[in-house]
């Protein structure tokens, strides 16, 4: 029997969302009305019903005057439109009517797709379709792990679910399906998609693209498949096919809801609502239709905020007595209490990086992957917040230390939910967005890994990362042609000035151990910015004059000569050669400076003097990379690198092969000090315009 209960102002409520998506669009000329107005009645349901009367229990359990509260609820819209900042003004979060009407409007909060950061109440952002679906994957994830960490028998402090909303588009995505997979098989029992089959893409009805059966799809996957074939009317079957979903405790939820997008309007369930507004009289025909006022623009009916309140009024009780059970919890368990909130706090423990090996010239020749794992062994043990894991390369990236415990369903017997490491299979792309989510549920740092080549898979989601301002670490190895045999299908010659270019992302190449450990101290100060740690196959000498703390900054100067001549700026693995070159070059009278750049956002944070008593005045510089030269202009006046794709082969004779010896980058170098012999030479920083 239905504990479905009808309220005098659901179709209100509904028809408010609905014109409110017409006049959104509208105004701004720009957006999808279509999705919103199609998922109007599951919306509603979703954030007014429960399992209980709706004036006292909703699905979602949120608080509008605290959007950070640590237990509530995370709502996803995948397929990122209006409707999320629609349903935030209702529901009495920071977001006033007049910011609706400045939806895609310079500086407003309502920009074109939902940003993380940006407007109150947004948990991930949504847009790039499919990013969403695996972000509620990782924020399962994350509720699980820490729900096994530290809830106890009498104290079930974490407990969120997360739902999702996802469109046709998302589900054609591949990093949807990546993440899909993966959940399967950890068995999330805390998620809830709701997938919005509306048959409607951009190009028209999705029969010309789209035609495999979703449900069968995500049952191969392991998940429970739901579905309700009027998600324009029928609320009380929506309404049980979440409460259903709530109730499977070993499997991720997939609700099936059909809908016609743009409902009430005259292009209903064509494309034609899917991306562009609705004209005039339509929005006129589409309000009278509703029994809205036909000349009237953004009206919200007293009705319907009043019944939306009650939304808020329920989660600020939530979060009171979660608060008060927090406490209870602090008194019984004070160590997890302390450990506990300073993680949701975003704090470090104190004195971490006390643990961060340090290395002297004398040490043993280390591949800087290798190095990686030293750091993580070494930090790993004072740092919980570290959630790790590999795209199947475990034993190549070196990322799982001894004696962690695989994060998996206690049920497979391959480890438990309280395990800190992740086995994200060959998905890439799927295992960067879960890890994107990961880091907005809050409390934890995820590190992935795979080869840096294959960070190119995973583009999409490193990209939101840095949008978003997530912190993500990427240990990415096998960065060069040091890595051989291989050849050029896995040699990254493009890869890193991709990764440099990408605003608010930091690309780490060190040189030997103590940049490496620079690289993590850095990282994991860093709270709003990704990582990515370019780590080499073949061994790195430890440098002579490298510390910890000049290498975080950014960049310095490794060799220093008084009056030089030349100066060669390097990274990572080649940065010994630009040694043994000018140790070459010093030979024949020609005084070489060394500048090593593990990473360029990082040093380019420096102050003006400092970067200008790295790169001086008098010298003319070389750069020099076993990767494209593209970008290294910034910092020299001439470069060395590949001029195109790499070569298979032993590492060594590759390197010969291209020239990036010391033998010949001290040909190399002696041909730039005849070149500007004579000439007046400043720093390539030095720039009429700085951005």
């Amino acid at each position: 029997m239905s504990s479905f209960t009808a309220n005098p102002t659901d179709d209100l409520a509904i028809a408010t969302i609905r014109t409110l998506a017409a006049d959104v669009v509208g105004k701004a000329n720009s957006g999808h009305p279509g999705a919103p107005m199609g998922l109007a009645p599951v919306a509603h349901v979703l954030f007014s019903r429960g399992n209980r009367d709706f004036i006292v229990c909703s699905f979602v359990n949120a608080n509008p005057k605290n959007s950070k509260w640590f237990n509530r609820d995370r709502f996803v819209l995948s397929n990122g439109c209006a409707l999320q900042y629609i349903l935030l003004h209702l529901l009495g979060y920071k977001l006033s009517l007049d910011d609706l009407k400045a939806f895609r409007q310079l500086d407003s909060k309502t920009p074109g797709h939902p940003e993380a950061g940006h407007t109150d109440g947004i948990e991930v952002t949504t847009g790039p379709l499919g990013q969403g679906f695996a972000n509620g994957v990782g924020l399962a994830i994350a509720q699980a792990h820490l729900a096994a960490v530290y809830n106890r028998d009498e104290f079930n402090l974490i407990n969120n679910f997360t739902y999702v909303f996802c469109g046709d588009g998302c589900l054609m995505e591949g990093v949807a399906s990546e993440a899909a997979s993966l959940a399967g098989h950890l068995q999330l029992g805390n998620l809830v998609v709701i997938y919005d089959d509306n048959h409607i893409s951009i190009d028209g009805d999705t029969a010309v693209a789209f035609t495999e059966n979703v449900e069968q799809r995500f049952l191969s996957y392991g998940w429970q498949v739901l579905h309700v074939n009027d998600g324009d009317h029928d609320l009380a079957s929506i309404s049980e096919a979440i409460a259903e979903a709530k109730k499977e405790s070993t499997k991720p939820t997939i609700i099936r809801l059909r809908t016609t997008i743009g409902y009430g309007s005259k292009q209903q369930g064509t494309h034609g609502v899917h991306g562009a507004p609705l004209k005039a009289d339509d929005i006129a025909s589409l309000k009278t239709k509703f029994n809205f006022k036909p000349d009237q623009t953004f009206q919200v009916p007293q009705e319907t905020y009043d019944l939306y309140s009650e939304f808020g009024k329920r989660g600020a009780d939530l979060e009171a007595k979660w608060n008060a059970d927090l406490v209870a919890y602090g008194q019984k368990y004070p160590a997890e209490h302390a450990e506990l909130t300073r993680r949701i706090a975003g704090e470090l423990p104190t004195d971490w990086e006390k643990s961060l090996p340090i290395y002297k010239p004398s040490d043993p020749a280390v591949a800087s992957r290798k190095l990686s794992e030293i750091v993580l062994t070494a930090i790993i043990p004072s740092l919980p917040d570290l959630i790790g894991g590999s795209a199947d390369l475990t034993g190549s990236n070196l990322t799982k230390v001894k004696a962690s415990v695989d994060f998996q369903p206690p049920s497979t017997g391959l480890g438990t939910y309280a395990g800190t490491y992740i086995r994200y299979g060959v998905r890439e792309h799927g295992m960067g967005a879960i890890a994107n989510g990961l880091h907005a549920y809050g409390g934890i740092i995820p590190f992935v890994a795979t080869f840096l080549n294959f960070v190119s898979y995973a583009s999409g989601a490193v990209r939101l990362s840095a949008l978003s301002g997530h912190q993500v670490i990427w240990v990415a190895t096998h960065d060069s042609i040091g890595l051989g045999e291989d050849g050029p299908t896995h040699q990254p010659v493009e890869t890193g000035i991709a990764l440099r270019a990408t605003p608010n992302l930091a690309f780490w190449r060190p040189a030997d151990g103590n940049e490496t450990s620079a690289a993590y101290l850095v990282a994991l100060k860093s709270k709003n910015t990704p990582s990515v740690l370019s780590l080499s196959r073949q061994n790195l000498p430890n440098l002579e004059g490298s510390t910890i703390e000049k290498a975080a900054r950014g960049g310095y100067v490794l060799h220093e000569e008084a009056e030089a001549d030349l100066t060669i700026v390097s990274s990572g693995s080649e940065v010994s050669i630009a040694v043994e070159a000018a140790g070459k070059l010093k030979a024949e009278g020609i005084k070489t400076r060394v500048i090593s750049l593990p990473c360029w956002l990082t040093f380019d944070q420096q102050d003006e003097e400092y970067k200008l008593s790295v790169f001086r005045d008098g010298t003319p510089v070389l750069s020099l990379e076993a990767a494209s030269t593209a970008g290294w202009a910034k910092y020299s006046h001439e470069q060395y690198g590949l001029p195109a794709w790499g070569a298979s082969g032993p590492y060594q004779k590759v390197y010969e092969k291209f020239g990036i010896t010391g033998s010949n980058i001290a040909v190399v170098g002696k041909k730039v000090v005849d070149f500007y012999k004579g000439q007046s030479v400043v720093s390539p920083l030095r720039k009429a315009i700085h951005l």
